[in-house]
C-alpha cells in the first residue's frame, strides 16, 4: 500500500499544486483563513478582484462541506468551509477532507503535492488536517487493476516547530495508513479475501511491524476447544482461523485485549438472508481488520501499552455441514451455548476470543464487530453503539471517541435481556427476542468476559458506506473505531 508523505512547513513550497485554505465566519463576515499572500496578489491582479470575491460568487460557504475550487492557471486555491472560526480537529479533517475529494473529481493527470494553509498551530488540529487528507484522499484499486494515486505530498503550513507538532504528523501518517489498510481489506472481494488468506495477510502485515503472531488453523481450533469458531465455518469449504498478535514493548503498565470479529462472508448459514441483505456482507470482517490494524498502528508510533489481538475468522455458509438452530455447543472454556439462529453467528466466534483473551489477564478488553442490524435501526449508518460492563469504562471509550472524532453512542446492557438467555438445553442460549437485539448480543458476550473490564463496539452501522462519499468517508469500507482504540491506547500508556 502506497503511502503518502507528510510534513510541516512555515510558508507555501514553490512546487505546491494546489492550496487549501478555509472560509469561516468572522463578526458575522465571511473570510479567507491564510491564504498565501504571494498568491493573493497574483489572483487579484488576474481576475481583478480578491479571492474571497470570486470564491462567494461561485458560491463558497462557511457552513461545513461547502467546497469550491477556484479557476486558475497556476496553482489551484480550493476553499473549504470551516464554519466557526474556533475550529476542532474534527472540522478541520472533514474540511480538509471536503477540498481533496474536490481535487479528485478534476481527475488530475499525476499526484499532486496538495498544501493544506489554515493558521493551524495545535498538535491535536495539525493531526487532524493531515488525517483529513490522506483519508479524503483514499481510493480502492479495482480488481486486476494498477493503482492511482491523487497524491504525491502533502505539506501542512504552520507556525509552530515544536516536536509535539511533528509529532502529530507522524502520528495522522500512521493512523491514516491503518485506517486504509483496513478499508482495503473491507473492500476485498470474499472470494478473495477468505479465513486462510485473511490471516496470512495479517501475518504478513504485521510481522512488517515485528509482532508475534499465531495462526489457529482448524485442527488446532478443534485441539483447543474453540467450538463457537468451528461452529460457524462448519458450512464453509474455508475452514476458519483464529489469529493471535500481541505487542509488548518495555516499560508497559497496562494490557489491552482486542478482539475483532472476522466473518469474511455472512449468508445467515441456515437462517439465509434475504439477497439483497447479503450483497454487502464482505464487511462483516470489518472488525477484525480494524483490530489487527491497530495494534500495527500502535506499535508504529511506539505506545508504552501492551496490547493483544484476537481475531477470529470464518466464513458463515449453508451447506448440509452447516450448524443448526436449537444445536448445543461447547464454546472454549466449556460453556455450553443453545444456538437459536445461525444468522447469530458473530457472537458465536466473539464469544470464543473473548473467553481465550480472559486467560492474557488484560486491564481492559475491548472487542469490534458488525454484529447486529438492530444497532443500526437504534443509532443509523453513522454512530456506532457502546456497550460496557460499567460506566468509567464506557466514559473511558467515549472519551477516546471524542478525542478520535468518532461517534458512539452508549447503550445499556439491562437486567431484562440477560433473562433471555436462559436455555434448558445448555448452560445458555446465543439470543432472545427480536426486540433489544444490539443489547442481548452485548449481554451474551459479556458472559464470556471473566469479570474484566470490558467493552463492546457495535459498528454495523458506520462500518461499511454503501451511499456517496461524504467528509473523509469513502464509499464501501470506512476503517471506523480504529481512530478510536489507538486513542484508547494512547490514554492508557504507563
Amino acid at each position: 500500500m502506497f503511502v503518502v508523505s507528510v510534513s510541516l512547513s512555515k510558508s507555501v513550497p514553490r512546487d505546491a499544486d494546489a492550496v487549501i485554505v478555509g472560509l469561516t465566519q468572522v463578526s458575522g463576515t465571511p473570510a479567507l483563513v491564510d491564504v498565501p499572500s504571494a498568491i493573493e496578489k497574483d489572483l487579484t491582479k488576474r481576475w481583478g478582484m480578491s479571492p474571497l470575491a470570486v470564491a462567494l460568487d461561485l458560491g463558497a460557504k462557511t457552513k461545513s462541506g461547502s467546497t469550491v475550487v477556484l479557476p486558475t492557471a497556476g496553482v489551484r486555491l480550493v476553499v473549504v468551509g470551516l464554519g466557526d472560526v474556533d475550529v476542532t480537529p474534527e472540522q478541520v479533517r472533514r474540511a480538509v477532507a471536503n477540498g481533496v475529494r474536490a481535487l479528485a473529481r478534476l481527475e488530475p493527470a499525476s499526484p499532486l503535492h496538495v498544501v493544506i494553509s489554515l493558521d493551524l498551530a495545535e498538535p491535536e488540529v495539525i493531526k487532524g488536517a493531515a488525517e483529513g487528507a490522506l483519508l479524503g484522499a483514499y481510493t480502492y484499486t479495482k480488481v486486476g487493476s494498477e493503482a492511482s494515486e491523487l497524491l504525491r505530498h502533502v505539506t501542512v503550513v504552520s507556525p509552530s516547530a515544536k516536536p509535539e507538532a511533528k509529532d502529530a504528523v507522524t502520528a495522522a501518517v500512521a493512523i491514516a495508513a491503518g485506517v486504509n489498510q483496513t478499508r482495503d481489506w473491507i473492500n476485498t472481494p470474499a472470494n478473495i479475501l477468505y479465513p486462510e488468506s485473511f490471516a496470512a495477510a495479517a501475518v504478513a502485515t504485521s510481522k512488517k511491524h515485528k509482532l508475534e503472531v499465531e495462526v489457529l488453523d482448524e485442527k488446532a481450533l478443534e485441539k483447543a476447544g474453540f467450538g463457537g469458531i468451528l461452529a460457524v465455518g462448519m458450512g464453509s469449504d474455508r475452514p476458519p482461523r483464529l489469529v493471535r498478535i500481541s505487542y509488548s514493548p518495555r516499560g508497559a503498565r497496562n494490557h489491552l485485549a482486542l478482539i475483532g470479529k472476522g466473518i469474511t462472508f455472512d449468508t445467515g448459514g441456515i437462517n439465509l438472508k434475504p439477497g439483497d441483505s447479503m450483497y454487502t456482507m464482505k464487511c462483516d470482517m470489518s472488525g477484525a481488520a480494524t483490530v489487527i490494524s491497530a495494534i500495527q498502528v500502535i506499535a508504529e508510533l511506539g505506545l508504552k501499552i501492551s496490547v493483544t489481538v484476537y481475531a477470529a475468522m470464518a466464513e458463515n455458509m449453508p451447506s448440509g455441514a452447516a450448524q443448526r438452530p436449537s444445536d448445543v455447543i461447547t464454546m472454549y472454556g466449556g460453556t455450553t451455548v443453545e444456538n437459536y439462529n445461525s444468522d447469530a453467528e458473530g457472537r458465536l466466534v466473539m464469544a470464543d476470543a473473548l473467553a481465550r483473551a480472559t486467560e492474557d489477564k488484560p486491564d481492559l478488553l475491548v472487542d469490534v464487530a458488525t454484529l447486529t442490524g438492530a444497532c443500526v435501526v437504534a443509532l443509523g449508518e453513522r454512530t456506532a453503539g457502546l456497550m460496557a460492563s460499567d460506566d468509567q469504562t464506557a466514559d473511558r471509550l467515549l472519551d477516546a471517541a471524542e478525542a478520535a472524532g468518532e461517534a458512539f453512542w452508549q447503550l445499556p446492557i439491562t437486567d431484562e435481556v440477560g433473562e433471555q438467555l436462559v436455555s434448558k438445553v445448555a448452560d445458555l442460549k446465543s439470543g432472545g427476542a427480536r426486540w433489544g437485539g444490539a443489547l442481548t448480543a452485548a449481554a451474551f458476550l459479556q458472559r464470556f468476559t471473566d469479570g474484566i473490564d470490558w467493552a463492546h463496539l457495535d459498528i454495523a452501522g458506520p462500518a461499511f458506506n454503501e451511499k456517496e462519499p461524504y467528509d473523509y468517508v469513502p464509499s464501501g469500507g470506512t476503517g471506523v473505531a480504529l481512530r478510536t482504540l489507538v486513542a484508547l491506547a494512547q490514554s492508557l500508556q504507563g
